[in-house]
């Protein structure tokens, strides 16, 4: 099974969380679920994402609410960690 993670690089949105490989923010993925769209009509739109995307977007929205956020900051520049 693959680990899907939330990251943020400054160099991607702003630094705004988002889902590794991808530039879908976590904001707008929850958006997407408040307006009523189910998880499956969301993988329909963004072929990138998937059922483990979506469950790690709510797993950190929850973390975020409890303040237990450690999220990966990653560069956009060659050679850095």
């Amino acid at each position: 099974m693959i680990v899907v993670r939330i990251v943020a690089n400054p160099g991607i949105l702003g630094g705004k969380p988002i889902v590794e490989g991808t530039r879908l923010s976590v904001e707008h993925i929850l958006g997407l679920l408040a307006s009523g769209m189910s998880h499956e009509e969301i993988i329909a739109d963004y072929p990138d994402l998937t059922e483990e995307s979506i469950r790690a977007v709510l797993g950190y929205a929850a973390k975020a609410l409890r303040n237990e956020i450690f999220i990966d900051v990653v560069s956009d520049r060659d050679g850095d960690s």
